[in-house]
């Protein structure tokens, strides 16, 4: 069985008439598709701030007819993510999750720093995920999901603030042969690399896009459609992925 894993990040809902607009569009798309993908991955910055009305309305737009799995960004907050996001108890613990979905397990796990850009994944969570992936039937490959990519993406505004124990997390996963990739946020760009010999999926971000050195200013480019990934990992646990731009109704391309 083809896992489909739709994946989106960086939403910064912040009360703005332009950022409900532009994630009404992304999950209006991802509702509206002839196939439904088996869960939707939410990769951080769902908030802008630890705002309640921020989550109250991603509560209300992330409620879709298939699962989605969320973990947190640097602009998230634990507590309210988990209060006025998923209706539990507040709690300002790490927030990491294992979901099974489709013949597979995605780890949500939480790479950021309470009050800090940059991430890191604690030794609670690194013994978590290491636990969690023994623990797994022989036969069910695994995604792990976090906010901060651990290497770096040439350019020097998210590079200054990516995962700062990368060398942890590719120490782990040489004991762990079942990952079969591993998916961000916070590049606010869709890009594809490698991380301890895994594929490393950026998705493109919600609210806008970062321009890459090489394209000039400014840094966010808010003219940008947002944007979708979509993960397939198959039996023989190869991960494919494509890329899609969400464009307004009517619009040209």
């Amino acid at each position: 069985m083809t896992l489909l894993l739709a994946h989106i990040s960086d939403l910064h809902l912040d009360g703005s008439e332009r950022a409900t607009e532009r994630a009404e569009r992304t999950v209006a798309y991802l509702r509206d598709l002839p196939q439904a993908p088996d869960a939707l991955l939410v990769t951080g910055d769902i908030a802008d701030t630890p705002a309640r009305e921020e989550y109250e309305e991603a509560a209300r737009l992330l409620d879709l007819p298939f699962p989605v799995i969320v973990c947190p960004g640097n602009h998230d907050d634990r507590a309210g993510l988990r209060t006025h996001l998923l209706g539990e108890g507040a709690s300002a613990e790490p927030f990491n999750r294992v979901h099974h979905v489709a013949g597979a397990a995605v780890l949500a796990c939480d790479s950021t720093i309470p009050g800090e850009d940059g991430g890191r994944l604690d030794t609670a969570t690194l013994v978590w995920i290491n636990e969690t992936l023994s623990d797994l039937p022989a036969d069910v490959p695994a995604l792990l999901a976090f906010h901060h990519p651990p290497v770096r993406m040439h350019h020097p505004l998210p590079d200054s603030m990516r995962l700062g124990n990368a060398d942890d997390l590719a120490g782990l996963l040489r004991a762990h042969p079942r990952v079969a990739g591993i998916l961000v946020g916070h590049m606010h760009t869709g890009g594809a690399t490698m991380f301890a010999g895994r594929p490393l999926l950026l998705a493109p971000g919600v609210t806008w896009t970062l321009r890459m050195p090489w394209e000039g200013e400014p840094v966010a480019d808010r003219t940008q459609p947002p944007g979708v990934a979509f993960h397939l990992l198959d039996e023989d646990q190869r991960l494919s992925t494509h890329f899609r731009a969400v464009m307004r109704a009517g619009a040209e391309v």
